[in-house]
């Protein structure tokens, strides 16, 4: 049985996280990269035989986008040298739509995934959003191509996938910048730096890890460790109250499902 084949075109982070995941996750087949400036460790990656990078034009089995969609436009033409008939094309840009995707690539076998980065460590969660009439086939490979970067959700309608992509594709950089401040708070309060960071950052690794090991809900776990008049429920006093996190969120998730929509625009 011929292995499967894979071509990205793309390796900043996303598609880097992509690539790491399948090679963690022990990807049977081959995996070519296409990067006009590969970093140091792509091109180790290259020497040491797990990817070939910058290979011969051919058409791809599964071609994965995963450039900046601003440049989309620019490079489209470059990415429909890697289609031939057989290629399923599987973009990962936010705000690219299906339809821009078949007119701009010429091909009817399109689909979009929306991956975090968690998935290098196979963590993560990704969205999927197919064209209607797509086989089952065709969805069952592209799904079992990304499990093992983590979860995957879906198939979702491409309407509710910006709302989505701003909850788990833009949600890693929440949780970092909730590290992050929480540093700098203690910081504010006196905690030497280094310390400021090892609380901060074990705090919210170790969360991650008791809510994915709980079958209860995040509400239901914050409450478990709030006492009645306690210290935490002080602080959670100040985080909740009207103008703090539950309607900065909402005005956040907001802002980037309005981007998302802006750059469907810009690169239809």
């Amino acid at each position: 049985m011929t292995k499967p084949a894979l071509t990205l075109i793309g390796a900043g982070r996303m598609g880097s996280a992509l690539m790491g995941g399948w090679l963690k996750g022990g990807f049977a087949g081959k995996i070519d990269v296409v990067d006009p400036n590969p970093s140091t460790a792509l091109a180790d990656l290259a020497a040491s035989g797990e990817i070939r990078l910058n290979p011969p034009v051919t058409p791809a089995e599964t071609l994965i986008v995963a450039v900046k969609p601003q440049v989309f436009a620019s490079v489209s033409e470059d990415i429909r040298s890697h289609i031939g008939p057989g290629t399923t094309v599987l973009s990962i840009m936010a705000g690219v739509s299906l339809e821009t995707l078949e007119t701009r690539l010429g091909t009817p076998d399109v689909a979009r995934a929306m991956p975090n980065t968690p998935g290098l460590v196979g963590k993560g969660v990704t969205l999927l959003c197919f064209k209607d009439g797509t086989d089952a086939e065709t969805q069952n490979r592209l799904r079992g191509l990304l499990e093992p970067l983590g979860t995957v959700e879906g198939p979702i309608s491409e309407d509710l996938l910006p709302a989505a992509t701003a909850i788990s594709g833009c949600g890693p950089a929440y949780g970092f910048l909730l590290a992050e401040v929480m540093a700098a708070a203690g910081i504010a309060h006196g905690l030497e730096e280094g310390m400021a960071h090892r609380l901060a950052r074990k705090t919210v690794e170790g969360a991650g890890a008791l809510m994915e090991a709980s079958p209860e809900t995040a509400a239901t776990l914050r409450q478990n460790v709030t006492s009645p008049n306690g210290v935490t429920q002080a602080a959670l006093e100040v985080l909740m109250r009207d103008p703090a996190m539950p309607s900065l969120f909402v005005e956040a998730i907001a802002a980037a499902i309005a981007r998302d929509r802006e750059l469907s625009q810009e690169t239809a």
